[in-house]
């Protein structure tokens, strides 16, 4: 635990260092769970967002973008239940002061006994090899169904205590199983109560005529009130797909864990409009679909899991989480969910407009059901930043801090270098600059030796490094070294937007 602590930190401080993640407000001392995004944080997330707008929308021709305001009409929020039920259970701690989600804390516990019953599946894994059958081991090693028993009891429990908003059940079984605040080790709690996390804020110039509003907590209504819109004018036929990136905010009142659960953040969603009844295959195939989205960017098959919903909301009849393994555990990181046909109906009622499809080979006019998936951009920042910071041992007893991030989403594609600040080399330098930076987000570096250069690109991401020496002036070649590997090859300058092109494009990941 202390090692995962101290990796997390490093991650934070690596983020800040080099111009990825800043407190927001840092000279007036910030603000609690509001983060900016500094030069590189910007590209990266920029990247993350291309990486999936064009997975998303360019690649499915029944699937269209949308980009709705962030301020709607107030029945909006009455209408897909938020008023009356978007609650988070909280729990406070009586000595240490310190506020809780209630729900979080017995995760968290039931998360550290899996973490038991992985360690004991890798220790076997070494112990026996090539021969080791997982499966088998699983369903046989005593200490490991006991802990994976002792798991599936704790949240079978604690869903059931949600669902049926019995709140003094998860007060007991937070004192059953013995869990302490996280900061003061007290085990003396208050009950649990319920907190919505909606923003409010007012419309009008005045305070007695101004309409009262929510800052949005979710992107998808955005897309359901928009329904009819899309589809007519779109021509759309189903099933089809509406996708959406966008900020939303919650009062979270226990915002932690970096950029991993903030007040203001993006979501990067779509849903997908099907036929009653076909509902199930399709959350099966965007299931698969999504797997394969998050595979293609090489982050470590090991480092995701889905999770099935014991608790699902009250639109669902099916839910699962894919969730990455962060530096302080496996957590969600997108939702995969089928809403039935709970939200275009919500909105029927309360709009009094008609939000149908009519099918013309059924011959029928009906409300589409949807199937969802929903990732949250900072959270997908934070898995594949925290997935790509590495600290490798080299030969001759040095080291580097290095972050291998997937050259597709990298901010930087390439640092041109001189070898020294003379003798022409800067000029040639930029040449190369100035024909490269059409096509990719290219950088200058002259300062310090070679070798620092080298580690400062590698601290930073970039997946190439150019470097430009006396023999490029009469040869017209330069030295392209690669971060991950550290090969250096002598190419033509002429070669060097195809080589970049080859590792960067976005064509070529998705391919793989």
């Amino acid at each position: 635990m202390a090692k995962q602590e101290d990796f997390f930190r490093n991650v934070i401080s690596h983020a800040k260092e080099y111009g990825y993640i800043f407190a927001s407000s840092e000279i007036y001392d910030g603000l609690s769970a509001v983060y900016d995004y500094g030069q590189n944080g910007a590209e990266l997330k920029k990247n993350i967002k291309d990486y999936w707008w064009k997975s998303m929308v360019q690649l499915h021709q029944n699937i269209v973008g949308l980009d709705a305001a962030i301020l709607m009409h107030p029945t909006t929020w009455k209408a897909s239940g938020h008023v009356d039920a978007f609650n988070d259970p909280l729990i406070d701690n009586k000595d240490s002061k310190k506020r809780y989600r209630a729900d979080v804390l017995v995760e968290d516990y039931a998360e550290k006994i899996n973490q038991k019953a992985q360690k004991e599946i890798a220790k076997a894994k070494k112990r026996f090899g090539d021969k080791f059958n997982e499966e088998e081991f699983v369903a046989t090693n005593p200490r490991v169904i006991r802990y994976k028993k002792e798991e599936r009891e704790i949240l079978e429990r604690l869903a059931k205590s949600l669902t049926d908003e019995d709140l003094v059940d998860v007060k007991a079984l937070i004192e059953e199983l013995g869990i302490a605040c996280p900061e003061s080790g007290s085990k003396n709690w208050t009950d649990v109560k319920q907190f919505n996390l909606m923003f409010g804020t007012k419309l009008g110039a005045s305070a007695d005529s101004a309409t009262d509003l929510y800052l949005r907590p979710e992107t998808a209504q955005g897309i359901f009130v928009n329904f009819s819109n899309v589809q007519k004018t779109g021509r759309m036929k189903i099933p089809f797909g509406i996708a959406q990136i966008g900020k939303a905010f919650r009062n979270e009142i226990v915002a932690r864990q970096f950029i991993f659960r903030q007040r203001e953040f993006e979501q990067m969603e779509m849903q997908f409009f099907v036929r009653p009844g076909e509902e199930l295959k399709w959350f099966e195939h965007w299931k698969e679909t999504r797997q394969n989205w998050h595979a293609s960017l090489g982050l470590g098959e090991e480092n995701y899991r889905f999770h099935d919903h014991e608790k699902m909301a009250h639109y669902a009849n099916a839910a699962t989480d894919i969730e990455f393994n962060f530096p302080f555990g496996f957590k969600e990181l997108e939702g995969i969910h089928s809403r039935t046909d709970f939200d275009l109906k919500a909105h029927e009622e309360h709009s009094g407009k008609k939000l149908r499809f009519y099918d013309p080979e059924m011959k029928e006019n009906y409300v589409p059901y949807v199937i969802e998936t929903s990732i949250g951009l900072d959270r997908m920042f934070l898995a594949v930043f925290s997935a790509s910071l590495k600290e490798e041992e080299l030969e001759g007893g040095t080291s580097r801090t290095v972050l291998k991030l997937p050259a597709v989403l990298a901010p930087t594609k390439a640092a041109v270098l001189p070898l020294v600040k003379k003798d022409g080399l800067p000029e040639l330098a930029h040449e190369i600059i100035e024909e490269l930076k059409w096509d990719f987000r290219v950088q200058y570096d002259e300062k310090d030796a070679i070798g620092r250069r080298y580690r400062r690109q590698d601290a930073a991401g970039t997946p190439l490094c150019i470097t430009v020496d006396h023999d490029s002036l009469e040869d017209k070649k330069v030295t392209v070294r690669y971060r991950d590997t550290m090969e250096q090859k002598r190419v033509a300058i002429t070669e060097l937007k195809e080589i970049i092109q080859q590792e960067v494009d976005f064509k070529s990941w998705m391919k793989k």
